[in-house]
């Protein structure tokens, strides 16, 4: 008989969500793609932790392997992931389905794709309180009812009888955050949950988000390729490229302290309010490796503009900074003085940095 997956509530002193050297490679005709490279984090109950990189960085694909979304047999999938202690990384679909929704639950980034086009939203909010739940149709009604408040629709009963496509994105998106909150989980994981969405609605989802979190406390996870998205909505970051954690610190110490050139890029690249109308945006220059054939050094090198010759030979490990839970991946942070690029040789840029 296989173990089961469901975890013991009595268990209070494991984290929510340990992932563990976690890797994820695909097969493909040119060779392995490397999506996710040797993944480590931790989540607290109660806490909420950002996964930002652009698109290609392999943080849709690290919080797929989390959740056991990625299609069986297209992905080989080394390391750990623990969800209250228990294993669940490579689970069979049968057994993780016992925690979806119930104890894990997910807001993918288009809500068309997520619903049902030919299902009104009522059926779709019930099936999920009916699979998990067990409840009858009068009580799975008046919860789904209760919950098309929570996240803010209006006229929930008129909206409980509504096709999808009699919706708005805002209010779309709401009704995947309903389902996915119906069986109150402890983990929610948030991928890219505003793509599409003008600003002002983009604000209310992420803003609804956090106090739903706060208020049921759950744990969080949010992915996204905007450093501003979660600056002010989480207690951690984690920041990938090409596969890899680069940085990793709390949300306050990675603003004001941030070490890694690919952080401050991303940073850079975020509209500014006060800017004049029509300002060139900051844009990353060039493209994400391959990680089919990655390159030799760091593999933000051939982008960086501090870069100089270590950077193209040695691939720089995570290691912690000054301030406790704060680590990056780069031979010469921004923080550092000493050598710069012009007299270190092959720089592109005149950055200060560390002795290697």
């Amino acid at each position: 008989m296989s173990r089961p997956l469901l975890p013991d509530p009595s268990v209070q002193t494991a984290p929510l969500l340990a992932v563990d050297d976690l890797r994820v490679s695909f097969a493909t005709p040119q060779g392995e793609l490397r999506a996710v490279q040797g993944v480590s984090l931790t989540l607290e109950r109660g806490k909420t932790l950002g996964i930002v990189g652009e698109s290609g960085s392999g943080k849709t694909v690290l919080s797929r392997a989390i959740m056991g979304l990625l299609p069986q047999g297209s992905a080989t999938q080394t390391g750990s992931v623990r969800y209250q202690g228990q294993e669940i990384l490579n689970a069979p679909t049968k057994e993780l389905r016992r925690l979806w929704g119930t104890q894990i639950a997910m807001v993918f980034q288009d809500p068309m794709t997520s619903l049902n086009p030919v299902q009104r939203i009522g059926h779709q909010i019930t099936e999920t309180l009916k699979l998990h739940l067990k409840l009858g149709r009068d009580e799975a009604k008046e919860t789904a009812l209760s919950l098309l408040m929570q996240v803010g629709i209006p006229s929930p009963v008129e909206r409980y009888d509504a096709y999808p496509n009699q919706l708005s994105g805002g209010m779309r998106q709401r009704v995947i955050i309903a389902i996915a909150l119906a069986c109150a989980p402890r983990l929610l994981m948030a991928d890219e949950p505003t793509t599409g969405l003008d600003v002002t609605v983009q604000a209310q989802i992420l803003d609804l988000l956090s106090t739903l979190q706060r208020d049921r406390e759950m744990g969080m996870v949010l992915v996204t390729h905007d450093l501003g998205v979660v600056a002010t909505r989480t207690d951690e970051i984690i920041v990938m490229y090409a596969g890899n954690v680069v940085e990793r610190a709390p949300t306050s110490v990675l603003f004001s302290q941030m070490s890694m050139p690919y952080t401050e890029a991303l940073l850079r690249s975020i509209p500014r309010i006060g800017n004049p109308s029509h300002t060139r945006l900051q844009a990353i220059e060039g493209r994400p490796p391959n990680l089919i054939a990655p390159p030799a050094g760091c593999p933000f090198a051939p982008r960086c503009p501090y870069a100089q010759d270590k950077c193209r030979r040695e691939k720089p490990p995570l290691v912690e900074g000054a301030v406790p839970g704060h680590s990056y991946a780069c031979w010469f942070p921004l923080a550092t003085a000493g050598v710069v690029a012009a007299a270190g040789g092959g720089g592109a840029g005149g950055r200060g940095g560390g002795s290697a």
